[in-house]
């Protein structure tokens, strides 16, 4: 009867009717599960989203109950491409929130579903335990991926797995600001093929790589991007880059893993491994106490080199695709 009552006061509006002041109650209590559930602060990812909010560019909607704003959901527009932003709501029944969750997302995908302009949609909504809100998306005939959180402990730790050595004749050094566009590269053409370049099509072309590198060093959204715990391999007779590491600093004693890819050509050498063990003993050397990642669950050698290196799951969410043009998921 209760969930009844809550269906029946519920109202959906457009967002840009909106204003900051009337949301920053929502997004902070949503800031406090971002905490709570993945160890991220994502207070500076909260004042941006106010801004954009304030500034009523953001299309979305708004879920109020009884008149009391309970639950809100946005996109983004990236060409011809939307990507789902958020989607969050409160509720003293935890039940009705998820109900009220995917009326937004019902709501919205409607919308972006009916749009011409629109060929491709992409949501991964963290805070969401896999198939939680997998309703509205399996009515709009969305395809859906398996992604892991996973994360690891630095201070109970005995130790961090030896790391092999280099060959000789590559060379290991800390990220530069030159290093962007050769990263961009290495990314695209890393991911060419690859189950992720379905998940985020960023992956398939040297501009959307460029994009998805932009993101996570300019933006807090992935956490504040800590160029000194972000690391390259390089060929010491080509200077080309071969492997990154890119790490951000989600809350002062945790770091995200944003980014691990080594060039076609050079896998099957432990690369990876060196990569992501070093950066593990930096972080810690750095007084950092966490370090957390995410990964599709079909990644199976990732999914090894991270459980190799010590990191567990701690729960998983879903990628949802769906596209109209049907090239990128072939």
């Amino acid at each position: 009867m209760a969930t009844a009552a809550v269906r029946t006061e519920l109202e959906i509006l457009d967002v840009r009717h909106f204003t900051a002041r009337q949301l920053r109650p929502l997004l902070e209590n949503e800031a406090r599960v971002w905490q709570q559930r993945l160890r991220w602060n994502y207070s500076d990812a909260t004042e941006l989203l106010l801004q954009y909010l304030d500034s009523r560019i953001l299309p979305g909607f708004v879920a109020l109950d009884r008149g009391k704003i309970c639950g809100f959901t946005f996109c983004v527009y990236e060409g011809y491409k939307a990507v789902v932003g958020d989607a969050f709501a409160v509720d003293n029944n935890a039940m009705s929130a998820i109900e009220t969750t995917q009326e937004l997302l019902r709501q919205l995908l409607q919308v972006l579903r009916h749009s011409p302009e629109i060929d491709r949609i992409e949501a991964q909504l963290l805070l969401y335990d896999s198939a939680v809100i997998v309703e509205p998306f399996q009515q709009a005939q969305f395809d859906t991926h398996r992604r892991l959180f996973m994360e690891v402990g630095l201070r109970a730790r005995a130790g961090i797995p030896a790391i092999a050595p280099l060959p000789t004749e590559l060379e290991l050094r800390r990220w530069m600001p030159a290093d962007y566009q050769p990263a961009a590269e290495l990314i695209h053409a890393s991911y060419e093929g690859h189950i992720d370049a379905r998940i985020n099509d960023q992956y398939c072309s040297l501009a959307g790589s460029l994009r998805f590198l932009h993101n996570i060093v300019r933006f807090p959204g992935c956490g504040v991007f800590e160029a000194k715990s972000s690391w390259v391999i390089t060929d010491r007779s080509s200077r080309a880059l071969v492997g990154v590491v890119l790490c951000s600093r989600v809350q002062l004693h945790t770091a995200h893993i944003t980014q691990l890819c080594i060039a076609p050509r050079y896998r099957g050498r432990r690369l990876g491994a060196h990569l992501l063990r070093h950066s593990m003993n930096e972080l810690a050397r750095a007084g950092c106490e966490a370090i957390t990642l995410t990964v599709t669950e079909a990644n199976g050698a990732a999914v090894e080199l991270y459980l190799d290196s010590g990191f567990e799951i701690s729960h998983t969410f879903d990628a949802y695709v769906f596209d109209a043009r049907n090239t990128v998921l072939g």
